[in-house]
C-alpha cells in the first residue's frame, strides 16, 4: 500500500482569486527582468503613441501573476493538509492589454480531477482569466497540475 491514499483535497469547481494591480514601475520592472526591450512596457512617451495610448504589461507578466496564484492555492497549508503542486503545462491566448495602474482580477475554477495511482496525486484541470474593468477578459489561461497530499 502507497504511503498517500487517495483523499479529496481538490474538488471540481473549487474556485479562487485575487486582485492585482501592476504600476508603471511594476511593468518596466518584470519586463527588464524576463529581458522584453518592447517599449510598450517601460516608455510612457512610445506607449502614448500607441494603439493601447499608455504602458501595458507584457503578457509574460500576467501569465505569471496566475501561475502564482494557482501554485499558491494548491501548495496551501490553511486547512491543514500538507500539499505539493506541480504544473505539468499552462496555455495562454491574449485577448486584451492589460494597462498600468488598473485592477486586474485573476480567477481560476477546477474544470476536472483525477487520481493517479501511479504518480500518487491528483492530474488537475484549471481554467483560469485575468479581466480588467476597462478590456473585460483579457487573458485566458487552462493548465494541468499534479497535486498531492504529502504525508
Amino acid at each position: 500500500m502507497s504511503a498517500v491514499t487517495e483523499r479529496e483535497i481538490v474538488k471540481v469547481g473549487e474556485t479562487f482569486m485575487r486582485t492585482v494591480r501592476f504600476t508603471e514601475k511594476d511593468i518596466a520592472a518584470f519586463a527588464a527582468a524576463c529581458l522584453d526591450s518592447n517599449p510598450l512596457h517601460r516608455d510612457p512617451g512610445e506607449a502614448a503613441e500607441s494603439r493601447y495610448g499608455e504602458v501595458i504589461a507584457s503578457g509574460p507578466h500576467t501569465a505569471s501573476m496566475l501561475m502564482g496564484l494557482a501554485a499558491s492555492h494548491f501548495s496551501r497549508r490553511d486547512d491543514g493538509i500538507k500539499r505539493q503542486m506541480v504544473c505539468l503545462n499552462f496555455n495562454f491566448a491574449y485577448k486584451a492589454p492589460v494597462h498600468a495602474n488598473e485592477d486586474v482580477m485573476l480567477h481560476w475554477v477546477v474544470a476536472s480531477v483525477e487520481w493517479n495511482r501511479k504518480l500518487e496525486g491528483y492530474i488537475v484541470m484549471v481554467d483560469g482569466a485575468a479581466s480588467t474593468e476597462r478590456c473585460g477578459v483579457a487573458v485566458v489561461s487552462r493548465g494541468t497540475l499534479l497535486v498531492k497530499e504529502v504525508p
